[in-house]
């Protein structure tokens, strides 16, 4: 496959409308959601077959919202393949089973759902989530419509591809390691990982002995991102958390901001990484916003012991498969990445209580690094996004472990401390394939993210796939 740029955005109902924009056009009267959701089915006729982003379509039949006030109504959409919503399959991009359609939804959907947005389908996921790339073993991967030769990330890959080459404005995404931000980095969107339990949280985050995942989205604006944590509260808000409320734009207030250049693994980030986060340091110094260099709270060893908490969500996947997918479940169906890390928890079996134990302490220590600083300015990950192959399941399994642990080094951090952070598209490399970097806050505190978001998405044009961006 030659290397190739590829969007979907037309001379339709949807033209260049992010969710705002195009919810606002249904309350005028200007469309409607049948008419959106018809736009966007054509789009993704007209892309996927070169993307793969998309696992299972009901365009003949898609799932509107009933709430004709949310804020979000009638914006056409996708659920993330690991989500239930009734009448369609969750196949949590394996085949170690066949599912049937849901009889429900999840407990997450209805959440999702009463934001007001029209479900077309579900978008992939590599197997159960656990790589940085949605690559398989024989089965296409998810392209990157930057350039279908590259990686679009993980786990949320086929919702980054299908909002970044203008499918739709927003698609459902979840992070339990860097699922939201990592996709987002490699697409060019801005990707939010709220706190932990902010929204409703999934059935597979309540099974874990840690919970590291968080629900959301991912957009081509820092206002779509805002206006869907904003719907989603409405909805159900977390009376433990404090209230986020719409959130319009930037704040008055300047910041205490550490800058984070250091992996977890020891490894320097390259040199296209660092320009993208020096730019980012600079605009946020220029306009007056303090930033000085601060290091990570946790030592080379934290990163093993994520790897064994990995691994054993690897392996007791495997051990409950049937009780909990289908009892056709056969973990001899399992790719490299699933098998390999359930060989690496049984191999280490000894690690797992003083890992979790030792996991447990991250969110005190991740507190402290905000008793002088407002935020944390980072990396997405430790180098820019590779092409496909790079990080294919059908590696031995050192060397992709080796090569996901030197790829994600900033983002697990957050999931296990359960505190927000976005990634937002702030450079470009040679090649002309996105940037992200990172800004994370203390738990809860998801508005000085966004406002900051904002800010910075004001100063710096953020790119699409239409048009380049400076810097």
């Amino acid at each position: 496959m030659l290397d190739s740029r590829l969007d979907a955005f037309a001379d339709d109902a949807l033209g260049h409308h992010d969710a705002v924009g195009a919810a606002a056009a249904v309350r005028a009267g200007v469309t409607t959601p049948a008419e959106l959701a018809a736009a966007a089915a054509a789009r993704a006729r007209k892309v996927d077959p070169a993307l793969h982003a998309i696992v299972h379509a009901d365009y003949e039949q898609p799932r509107y919202g009933e709430d004709e006030s949310a804020a979000l109504y009638g914006v056409p959409t996708f659920v993330k393949d690991n989500t239930d919503v009734r009448g369609m399959p969750s196949n949590h991009g394996t085949t170690a089973f066949r599912a049937r359609p849901a009889r429900a939804d999840g407990v997450y959907t209805s959440q999702l759902l009463g934001t007001g947005m029209t479900v077309l389908g579900k978008s992939r996921l590599p197997e159960f989530g656990f790589s940085a790339t949605t690559e398989f073993m024989t089965a296409e991967p998810a392209r990157n419509p930057w350039n279908t030769e590259y990686s679009v990330g993980a786990s949320s890959g086929g919702a980054a591809a299908l909002v970044a080459a203008g499918v739709v404005p927003i698609a459902h995404a979840n992070d339990g390691g860097g699922s939201i931000r990592i996709p987002a980095a490699c697409a060019g969107l801005v990707g939010l990982k709220p706190s932990r339990g902010r929204h409703v949280d999934g059935e597979m985050a309540r099974m874990m002995p840690i919970n590291l995942v968080s629900e959301g989205v991912l957009t081509r604006t820092v206002r779509d991102t805002a206006a869907y944590v904003a719907a989603a509260e409405d909805f159900r808000r977390n009376p433990k958390l404090p209230p986020i409320g719409a959130v319009l734009g930037p704040a008055r207030r300047r910041l205490r901001i550490g800058l984070v250049t250091d992996t977890l693994m020891g490894e320097p980030i390259d040199a296209e990484t660092r320009a993208a986060l020096e730019y980012t340091a600079a605009l946020l110094e220029h306009a007056g916003h303090r930033v000085e260099p601060v290091r990570l709270p946790v030592t080379r060893g934290w990163a093993d012991d994520f790897v064994q908490l990995w691994a054993l969500l690897a392996d007791l996947i495997g051990t409950a498969g049937k009780l909990t997918f289908d009892r056709s479940f056969d973990t001899a169906e399992f790719d490299g990445l699933t098998r390999g890390l359930r060989a690496h928890h049984r191999a280490n079996l000894h690690r797992t209580p003083g890992a979790l134990w030792r996991l447990r302490g991250t969110a005190d220590a991740v507190a402290g690094m905000f008793a002088k600083h407002e935020l944390i300015l980072s990396p997405v990950l430790c180098h820019t996004t590779p092409k496909i192959g790079y990080l294919s399941p059908t590696l031995e399994f050192d060397e992709l472990l080796t090569r996901l642990m030197n790829y994600v080094g900033f983002t697990p951090i957050n999931n296990v401390a359960g505190t927000p952070g976005i990634s937002l598209p702030m450079g470009m490399t040679g090649a002309g394939m996105p940037i992200g970097v990172q800004l994370s806050a203390a738990y809860g505190d998801e508005r000085t993210l966004l406002e900051s978001a904002f800010e910075l998405e004001a100063a710096h044009r953020f790119p699409s796939i239409t048009r380049r961006a400076k810097g």
